[in-house]
């Protein structure tokens, strides 16, 4: 068995499911973060919800370090069972977004600027974090992949159809 989860790309229907929330974070689930860590350091990504990896349960994880040979900065990765944004600011942010299931695919994207988030970390501990800047923007993309929602959906459709025929014809062409 592979250390690696494969990453789901669109149009697959698993990334419009909503993900049902986990009872506990057992070891089971520990495991599955630490392969969809894996998983999003090998892509490379910050951020990966279950749905990706063709799973349907409430788990997110996320590394906005950078992990690169000149700075060697250590990992610290964020991992979250049943994440629900609790609280966020009328202020708004503009960042552009990309997709780990949507390859090589970016867009401008607006979201809240800050947001408090609850959840269950790695050892099952109920947990809050409050965000800005990317990690915000970064832990509301993964909480709606949960929900079946892309960052695409928040474009025209004149913009979302255009990324989803360069998707289908790089698959098409085997790009991908």
């Amino acid at each position: 068995m592979s250390n690696l989860y494969d990453i789901i790309t669109i149009p697959d229907a698993v990334l419009k499911e909503t993900a049902t929330a986990v009872n506990r974070v057992d070891e089971a689930i520990q495991k599955q973060m630490d392969k969809m860590l894996a998983t999003m350091y090998d892509a490379p990504g910050i951020g990966l919800a279950a749905n990706q990896v063709n799973l349907l349960n409430r788990v997110i994880v996320m590394d906005l370090s950078k992990r690169d040979e000149k700075t060697k900065e250590e990992a610290s990765p964020i991992c979250m069972a049943n994440p629900s944004i609790i609280w966020e600011s009328e202020e708004m942010s503009v960042m552009e977004e990309g997709c780990l299931s949507i390859p090589r695919q970016y867009a401008d994207v607006e979201r809240p600027a800050l947001v408090r988030v609850k959840y269950l970390d790695y050892d099952g501990k109920e947990a809050e974090l409050e965000a800005s800047g990317l990690l915000s923007h970064c832990v509301q993309h993964e909480i709606d992949h949960l929900n079946g929602v892309l960052f695409i959906d928040y474009l025209s459709s004149l913009k979302r159809n255009m990324i989803v025929r360069k998707i289908e014809k790089a698959k098409k062409q085997q790009v991908l």
